[in-house]
């Protein structure tokens, strides 16, 4: 039983990441390491901090990852990832537009 649950799962990521290897899962790999960079740029920033803090750079990592996934679902036909990523966008400009406000109070503007 173990040995045939292994070689199911090692035919199922063969297929997954080989059989169906394309210019589009690489485009999609890329986008999920360009989203994964939020949160090591959070991470850095809280430890050097010594508290949890939300960095500027987090809410760009969040948009760039969020429109190449978004457009990654778009081609792959992926509703789940189309709907998260295009409420997720806004929520980004949003976050980003309170910093920016925020910063423009504090310098008089």
């Amino acid at each position: 039983m173990i040995v045939q649950l292994s070689r199911d799962l090692g035919a199922y990521l063969y297929d997954v990441f080989v059989t169906r290897f394309d210019l589009w899962l690489l485009f999609g790999l890329g986008a999920q390491i360009l989203f994964a960079m939020r949160f090591i740029v959070q991470w850095i920033a809280s430890e050097r901090a010594g508290r949890s803090v939300m960095p500027v750079a987090f809410w760009f990592f969040s948009i760039g990852g969020g429109v190449m996934t978004l457009v990654y679902g778009l081609v792959r036909r992926e509703p789940v990832i189309i709907l998260g990523q295009a409420l997720s966008l806004f929520i980004y400009a949003r976050n980003l537009m309170l910093v920016f406000r925020e910063r423009r109070g504090r310098t008089g503007r």
